[in-house]
């Protein structure tokens, strides 16, 4: 996987300008392109046990494309989780964490949805299960505030959320979570999730598989239009006020 992670020129010149933070693995490639040494690894952290090892690749990964397509069966992607959501699931870590490790996993997952601070690149689309939004993560008063941030960013037309409906049954996805990549100078990758287990595909063959799956779900999901007054709707009955 490390030969499949190379740096693209994108991912680079946002490190330049400031809009993606280097990784550990950035700095070490940098490292080993200008011969320096370990003088950019030294400069971070070296005890960040803040990310999962099966995800590091794909965090690496998600901060160079240039776009996103996200699937959720059970809880919000990361890159739009707010604040309180992101301790409410930090909380079903098992073995339970340390109130200052939590901080420092959320302070980590909210790094990550920086990304979305660039006003065009990623262009991220998100498929959420319908049970995504149902289930009262952290009680009503987070979920409300969690559904009407996605809808901030929807109405900023930032991102593009389809929901799944409860009501079609059965379909491909449902069998964990999902993330599908592009970018500007490499071949498109995935990774999938499921409990304590992820993993990046980069076969040719895998990706357009999943791809496959991933539009065919797309085309059973609610239209943008109606996914967002479902969206304000259930926010509404959290308890949200317009």
């Amino acid at each position: 996987m490390a030969d499949a992670a190379v740096m693209t020129r994108s991912h680079i010149a946002h490190i330049e300008a400031g809009r993606r933070v280097p990784s550990k693995e950035d700095a070490r490639r940098l490292d080993n392109a200008l011969n320096t040494g370990n003088v950019l690894s030294s400069f971070l952290p070296q005890d960040d046990t803040t990310i999962a090892d099966y995800f590091e690749a794909a965090r690496h990964l998600e901060q160079q494309a240039t776009e996103i397509r996200e699937f959720a069966l059970s809880h919000v992607p990361g890159i739009l989780q707010t604040e309180r959501y992101a301790h409410a699931v930090m909380r079903t870590a098992f073995p339970p964490r340390s109130d200052k490790e939590r901080d420092r996993h959320v302070v980590t997952r909210l790094e990550r949805a920086k990304i979305l601070a660039d006003p065009v690149t990623p262009v991220v689309w998100a498929l959420l299960d319908e049970s995504v939004l149902r289930r009262p993560v952290g009680g009503p008063e987070v979920m409300a505030e969690q559904i009407m941030h996605i809808v901030d960013l929807v109405e900023k037309a930032r991102v593009r959320v389809h929901v799944m409906p409860l009501g079609l049954g059965a379909y491909h996805l449902m069998q964990g979570m999902l993330s599908l990549m592009w970018f500007e100078d490499q071949p498109p990758m995935a990774y999938s999730e499921g409990v304590s287990v992820g993993k990046v595909h980069d076969s040719p063959a895998v990706v357009h598989r999943l791809q496959g799956a991933y539009d065919l779900a797309l085309g059973d999901a609610l239209p943008l239009k109606e996914s967002l007054a479902l969206l304000k709707a259930t926010a509404k009955e959290y308890g949200h006020h317009d």
